[in-house]
């Protein structure tokens, strides 16, 4: 059953977020984290058959993209594709700040919350999951990845006990499937049980993923 809810975009210090309240006693929080040249908008295709007990805020990033849009770390020329955790760092740090302070504003329990990324988002989720497993319950990656740095941080299995989801597709030229499928072995690793969805598309989610993922995020 798909759910209505009406989403509004506002400004939050210094933040542009699109937000869309749940009028349940105790909601959920869901992060939604866009990828390279997305916006506040873009991850708005995954949520229409959420839950309405889900209170979903969707960030847009803090830089400039180089073309359009918005990305999560400053442009690096000759980087493409290849964020690093120490370019990816501050803004994760940031982004759990934004959500300790609109939580409170709103008065909605964020000691654990729900964290969904797409592409460069999946690389965001995937730096926050890593670092703060303490402040998540469910994680998401969609056509992401692992970004560079986090050897040392895997190597303490901080996702010990978390099941991690993870969709990719096969023909995905952005962010080939075997550097999804490596990620994988790397999250495993770091304690992670994986949920994963594989499908025959290019550098998007798939309607048998997303209802994957809306079943991993109902359960």
């Amino acid at each position: 059953m798909q759910t209505v809810i009406n989403a509004n975009t506002i400004s939050f210090n210094d933040w542009t977020l699109r937000v869309r309240p749940s009028s349940a006693e105790s909601p959920r929080l869901l992060v939604m984290v866009h990828g390279w040249t997305g916006d506040e908008n873009s991850m708005w295709v995954f949520t229409r058959r959420l839950p309405s007990d889900y209170w979903i805020i969707a960030p847009r990033a803090p830089h400039a993209a180089e073309s359009k849009g918005f990305s999560w770390r400053p442009p690096q020329a000759g980087t493409f594709g290849r964020p690093s955790l120490e370019t990816l760092l501050p803004s994760a740090e940031a982004l759990i700040s934004l959500i300790d302070e609109y939580a409170a504003s709103v008065k909605v329990e964020a000691r654990q919350f729900d964290l969904i990324g797409f592409s460069q988002g999946g690389a965001m989720v995937n730096v926050v999951g890593l670092l703060y497993p303490q402040r998540i319950r469910k994680i998401g990656v969609l056509a992401g990845f692992l970004p560079s740095g986090l050897e040392d941080v895997i190597e303490r299995k901080p996702l010990a006990g978390k099941n991690v989801f993870v969709a990719h597709g096969t023909q995905d030229e952005l962010v080939p499937v075997d550097r999804a499928r490596a990620s994988m072995q790397e999250l495993e690793r770091a304690g992670a049980q994986i949920t994963y969805c594989e499908d025959d598309v290019a550098h998007k989610l798939s309607s048998n993923c997303l209802r994957a993922l809306e079943n991993y995020l109902a359960s």
